[in-house]
């Protein structure tokens, strides 16, 4: 019982950074063993990646886990190894993750392609993943895409197993690193945590069992520690030195690592000073972006209030003139109505035919003469009738007819 919760306890101090350490009152000062030289197993099929071996840490001290071929957990992305960093005071473990592009692994060369600085096994393309066949050991039929370079390693290959300290690797990530060491990580899959575990509970893989040499120094695939895809080392890489003791190694009180993801293991101040130099240029970079984008932004929205005021104009200047066409229209309308109007009432009336009345309206008769008093001795005459009127056109009065000579007038001679 008292041996699963030492493990447990292990697990959680490595899947925390070496900040962190103090919390527990853990911090290892005896560096890791030199890296076993071994061969590497053929791989089991196509698609699967190489992973190399390391030294990790439990109850009983520094214990190898064996390489194994394991599967990307996406299309596309590359293994990145874990490493060990001297922090000043202490060694840390900085864990391995799965990114599209290698990071910083403390230049350790693990071998296989992992000679330090990114890695020449092989690359992606369209989905499919390219051997380089000098480092990868691979065979059969069914590996269709394989490529053959040579790789030029430009460090002593020396099996040191970490990253500063007395005799570790001086390497400090590059500028691509860096970048890579912030993108999208993917933690270790679950197979290579049960490879890691099956590890530790195997007593033969104990650098104090082993010196350094274990018989199991990597696998055909994860968790599987015997049987025929299982290597042994050669030899060890360094002479092997035990350890003082276990509880100077382990239960040192440790001082927090302020050491960057990237180099934890190299100088803290030069850390904290590329950090510093890094969001100063990130500030900048994005003052001047936000600046730019002002700039834009006020160039666009001037664009378009000038667009819309022009629209607006137009389209102002465009109803101004169907109002004023309209009105003028309208008014011509009216001034023809008008004039028609005025033309109609001015006309005279055409001049119809005189009735009978009106005839006799127009052309008075003669008023009879009022006639003498009628004598004893002469009979009244009787009045000529007067003439009708003729409908169609006035004629001229008729001339009164002339009277007979009263018989007491004589005509003159």
């Amino acid at each position: 019982m008292r041996t699963i919760r030492f493990l447990l306890l292990t697990i959680l101090i490595l899947a925390v950074p070496a900040a962190s350490f103090a919390q527990f009152g853990v911090a290892i000062t005896i560096a890791p063993p030199a890296l076993p030289i071994y061969a590497q197993p053929i791989a089991p099929a196509d698609g699967y990646m190489w992973t190399p071996g390391y030294w990790s840490y439990g109850e009983e001290g520094y214990f190898w886990v064996p390489g194994t071929w394991v599967m990307a957990p996406e299309v596309g992305f590359l293994w990145t190894p874990g490493y060990w960093g001297w922090g000043g005071n202490a060694f840390s473990w900085n864990e391995g993750y799965w990114g599209t592009n290698v990071g910083f692994y403390g230049g350790v060369n693990y071998g296989f392609g992992y000679g330090g600085l990114g890695y020449q096994g092989g690359y992606w393309n369209n989905g499919g993943f390219y051997y380089n066949r000098s480092v990868n050991n691979i065979s059969g039929s069914s590996f269709h895409n394989v490529y053959n370079k040579a790789v030029i390693n430009n460090t002593t290959y020396n099996h040191v197993s970490y990253n500063g300290g007395t005799g570790g690797v001086s390497v400090r990530p590059t500028a691509a690193e860096e970048t890579a060491s912030h993108e999208r990580h993917i933690a270790a899959t679950a197979a290579q945590s049960e490879h890691q575990q099956a590890a530790g509970k195997n007593h033969a893989l104990l650098a104090s069992v082993n010196h350094g040499r274990p018989a199991i120094a990597a696998t055909a695939k994860p968790g599987e520690l015997s049987g025929h895809g299982v290597v042994s080392a050669r030899q060890a890489g360094a002479p092997y030195r035990a350890m003082r003791s276990k509880s100077a190694a382990s239960k040192t009180t440790a001082t927090p690592s302020n050491s960057t993801n990237g180099n934890k293991s190299v100088d803290n101040k030069a850390a904290a000073t590329r950090t510093t130099e890094n969001k100063a240029a990130e500030n900048r970079s994005a003052a001047t972006h936000t600046s730019q984008k002002k700039a834009a932004d006020n160039k666009a929205t001037a664009t378009r209030t000038n667009e819309n005021k022009a629209a607006g104009n137009k389209a102002a200047a465009a109803r101004a003139s169907q109002n004023k066409a309209a009105e003028n229209k309208a008014a011509v309308t009216r001034t023809n109505e008008n004039k028609a109007a005025e033309n109609k009432a001015a006309k005279p009336k055409e001049a119809r035919p005189a009735t009978s009345s009106k005839s006799t309206a127009t052309h008075a008769q003669p008023a009879p003469r009022q006639q003498a008093a009628p004598r004893a001795e002469a009979a009244p005459r009787a009045q000529p009738a007067s003439h009708p009127a003729t409908t169609a056109h006035a004629q001229p009065a008729p001339h009164p007819a002339k009277e007979a000579p009263k018989p007491e007038e004589r005509p003159q001679k």
